[in-house]
């Protein structure tokens, strides 16, 4: 249960404010019908407990949740039957003129329940009757003296009424634009945790799969012999060493391969060396670990690059070369890149065994660097090498352009 507060009877002073007014012009009517013993006091007393009931009953609907809300045909009926009951007040007694001022109370209801057009021809209709009865009910000069009054009455409080009206849907507009930004941004929390997640969990798996496939496999070699050797030791000693030996080998080559799952972990780029500088370091690692010889040709100038693009043709050529040791069974391999026409080409092709059937189907890295290129609008392309061996094209669109022959052989 919400705590009063003065913000509370504040807004409910504010939604009340209109009964008030009502009561201030009631009151006295009644006060002076009775005073005065006039015939019609009973009809004053009822018509205006009547109009007092029904303002209170509407205003309660629309402050308070568990009540029907008030629709726009119930709207115009409470209008009218108000209308109805001030017009009968105002002929009874047309020595209590005041209760035109109900009329405003009326019309600024309209302005806040209906729309702007809807509103409009409610203001309009009040003025007329307002002009109507007072030139009906007054003597010509009375008339005419009480009219301009009336009437600035009504400029000033539909002209604040429309005012205040309008800060208060701007108020209900910012809340509800806060609220949708409040909303996007918790979802987008969200969506960033779920991809970072995501992004984890690909990694680990890939990880996974990479020291199942290489280190594990070894491991596994390396158990097997020793168990063998163990059974040996005693009758058959130089079996025994030899498989020693076996497994002394396989345990390096399963480090080697240890060491070099951690390199590819490491990102020359985050460092922030240039593309050129970062090929040079990834080649010569790959270089020393595989004896595989790196053909690698670079244009003189290459074009400005966005970090993902960057990222991509790396991932790309960290992919390929690894591809090319683990599978392609090649002793050279040749990287080129080249920009025409807006787009960049990483070329990469090798002289060993081609690309199984399935192509992309080999394996999560190659179809990771399709997902890359893909995102930066750009494709790869997986074909046979003239000559014998595999190839991969990678485009990516760029900006600046180079021809094709400003190359520098490295």
């Amino acid at each position: 249960m919400n705590r009063f507060s003065w913000q509370n009877l504040k807004d409910w002073l504010i939604k009340m404010a209109g009964i008030i007014a009502e009561l201030a012009i009631g009151i006295p009517g009644i006060v002076i019908v009775f005073a005065n013993n006039w015939p019609t006091r009973w009809w004053v007393l009822g018509l205006t407990a009547v109009f007092i009931s029904i303002s209170i009953f509407t205003a309660a609907c629309r402050a308070t949740p568990r009540l029907p809300n008030i629709t726009r045909r119930q709207t115009y009926f409470y209008l009218a039957i108000q209308t109805l009951i001030t017009i009968l007040l105002l002929f009874l007694n047309p020595q209590l003129n005041f209760y035109i001022i109900w009329f405003y109370v009326l019309a600024i209801e309209a302005i806040t329940l209906l729309n702007r057009r809807e509103a409009n021809i409610i203001l309009g209709t009040y003025v007329l009757l307002t002009v109507i009865i007072l030139l009906l009910l007054l003597p010509p000069i009375e008339a005419l003296i009480s009219l301009p009054i009336y009437l600035g009455g009504f400029y000033f409080f539909i002209t604040f009424a429309d005012a205040t009206n309008r800060a208060n849907l701007a108020r209900l507009e910012s809340q509800r634009l806060l609220a949708e930004l409040q909303t996007a941004h918790q979802q987008l929390q969200t969506y960033a945790t779920q991809v970072e997640t995501l992004a984890v969990a690909e990694e680990r798996n890939r990880l996974a799969r990479e020291m199942h496939d290489t280190v594990g496999h070894r491991l596994t070699v390396a158990a097997v012999q020793l168990e063998a050797a163990q059974k040996l030791i005693a009758r058959d000693p130089v079996r025994a060493e030899t498989m020693i030996a076996t497994v002394r080998e396989q345990v390096r080559e399963a480090l080697h391969e240890l060491r070099q799952t951690v390199a590819t972990l490491r990102h020359p780029l985050e460092a922030d060396l240039p593309l050129a500088q970062a090929l040079h370091h990834l080649i010569a690692g790959f270089e020393n670990a595989s004896e595989i010889t790196v053909h690698l040709l670079l244009p003189d100038v290459i074009p400005e690059l966005t970090p993902a693009q960057r990222l991509a043709i790396y991932r790309t050529v960290q992919e390929a070369l690894t591809n090319v040791q683990k599978h392609a069974h090649a002793t050279q391999v040749w990287l080129q890149i080249s920009v025409q026409n807006g787009v960049l080409a990483l070329r990469i092709s090798d002289n060993g065994v081609g690309w199984p059937e399935n192509g992309l189907d080999t394996g999560f890295g190659l179809r990771g660097i399709a997902e890359r290129a893909a995102q930066l609008g750009g494709a790869i392309h997986l074909d046979m090498r003239p000559g014998g061996g595999a190839q991969l094209l990678l485009t990516l669109p760029v900006t600046q352009q180079i021809s094709e022959d400003e190359h520098l052989r490295v």
